[in-house]
């Protein structure tokens, strides 16, 4: 009686294909969503309030908290447009999405092996509260890099400022206008008076740090209300 015909094993580069298959389809699919979901997403943003941000969520999967509260940009102070713009990005009003210079030296402090600053853009900041993540890495640059143009086009810098000014983070779970003003203040965006909003506007490079009062915050401030005047047509994209 023969000996049964058995079927040879698999390759182990047989085995690998399919795997390799399925594993570039998950890359590929995923960059599509990275890339594509967002400018989606950007239309509804043009009328409708975002329910969260991504940084909301990691915030509060932490047990930080969250106070969140919407308010349209007629509703908040014009005070904090102009200091958030003196105290953030200058050139808001001009750029379209990008400080070409500022990108030039962060380039340059990359290409030495320094590590980066930030020079990120209202926009590009905006970019990151709405789809990305907190962090200072070279690949969450680039998708800030993609996104900003889209935000110009789609949102335009009223809308920019209005969204930015609802989802900036003022504190630990603190954000946006009102709840910062609330929290830190005790009054209603809306009545901000030029120097409370530049003590606000203080809290924004290092929101889980910073606070709007003592002496340092006092003096930030000063320097941001004297720029205020300085900027003069640089802001005339903010509300007045």
């Amino acid at each position: 009686m023969g000996v049964p015909h058995r079927r040879p094993a698999a390759e182990p580069e047989e085995r690998r294909g399919p795997i390799r298959h399925w594993f570039w389809r998950i890359v590929v699919g995923a960059l599509l969503l990275v890339l594509l979901l967002p400018p989606l997403v950007l239309v509804a943003y043009r009328w409708l309030p975002p329910p969260a941000s991504p940084l909301m969520l990691l915030r509060l999967s932490h047990q930080v908290g969250l106070d969140y509260r919407w308010r349209p940009l007629a509703e908040i102070s014009p005070h904090l447009a102009r200091a958030v713009i003196a105290s953030e990005d200058n050139l808001f009003c001009r750029h379209r999405g990008f400080d070409v210079q500022a990108l030039r030296t962060e380039v340059e402090r990359a290409l030495a092996g320094e590590r980066p600053r930030g020079a990120s853009t209202i926009t590009q900041q905006l970019a990151k509260n709405l789809f990305l993540w907190p962090g200072r890495g070279y690949g969450r640059k680039i998708l800030e890099a993609w996104y900003a143009p889209q935000l110009e086009l789609v949102l335009g810098k009223q809308r920019i400022l209005e969204l930015y000014l609802n989802v900036v983070e003022f504190g630990p779970g603190i954000y946006g206008a009102e709840a910062a003003s609330r929290r830190w203040l005790q009054k209603p965006a809306t009545a901000l008076t030029e120097r409370e909003a530049a003590r606000l506007a203080v809290i924004l490079p290092r929101p889980l740090y910073w606070r709007p009062d003592g002496d340092w915050a006092s003096d930030r401030s000063a320097v941001i209300q004297n720029r205020i005047g300085q900027l003069g047509p640089l802001l005339d994209c903010a509300p007045r």
